[in-house]
């Protein structure tokens, strides 16, 4: 295999290959834009769009970081119950409601949540993660990819009012010298996979 130096990191010799590869890419860009972009406060309450690997990944992220909700939202209930064992605490699925998840989570969290973890790639599901972070301090980490024709929009008051909006790739980890240490977590019994 020929790679990019950089993209090459020495890992533990006792790692189990076959588990460890999935963090080169998608559990990686999960976790770190939890821990590294979103940087959920202990107590804190995280939404997570999209419970797929990425997600999961971000909900751990939050599990790790101490946030006390974690709030999955997804369009497959059937996810809620893996989901759990990532730290998801609860499930929001959009088609259950007739009015934009976005008001759901303000509604359900009474103003907003603290972070949240937008993993869908869906331009609509970026604008709800944006929306619904509380006035003040909300922090919306994107994460999914769109399609390339795709226009976040959205009101100016949102970010007025002092909502942050950050975007990521890779979790914002440098895979030489941070990866072995998500290595060395998922040895230690710190992170699941």
């Amino acid at each position: 295999t020929v790679v990019h130096s950089g993209c090459v990191a020495k890992i533990n010799p006792l790692a189990p290959l076959d588990k460890v590869c999935v963090l080169s890419c998608g559990i990686s860009t999960g976790l770190g834009a939890t821990l590294n972009v979103a940087k959920p406060p202990m107590g804190s309450t995280v939404a997570v769009f999209g419970l797929g690997a990425v997600g999961l990944a971000a909900a751990e992220g939050a599990r790790i970081a101490g946030a006390s909700r974690i709030i999955g939202v997804d369009r497959n209930p059937t996810r809620f119950d893996e989901a759990k064992s990532f730290g998801i605490t609860e499930f929001v699925n959009p088609k259950d409601y007739d009015k934009p998840v976005q008001e759901v989570l303000a509604e359900m969290t009474g103003g907003g949540v603290d972070r949240s973890i937008e993993c869908t790639g869906n331009i609509n599901a970026m604008i709800s993660a944006f929306e619904c972070v509380h006035d003040g301090w909300g922090v919306a980490v994107l994460v999914g990819v769109p399609h390339k024709e795709a226009e976040f929009k959205t009101h100016p008051i949102n970010f007025l009012n002092e909502r942050t909006l950050k975007g990521t790739f890779f979790g914002n980890y440098k895979p030489r010298t941070d990866l072995p240490l998500v290595v060395e977590k998922y040895m230690n019994k710190e992170l699941e996979l």
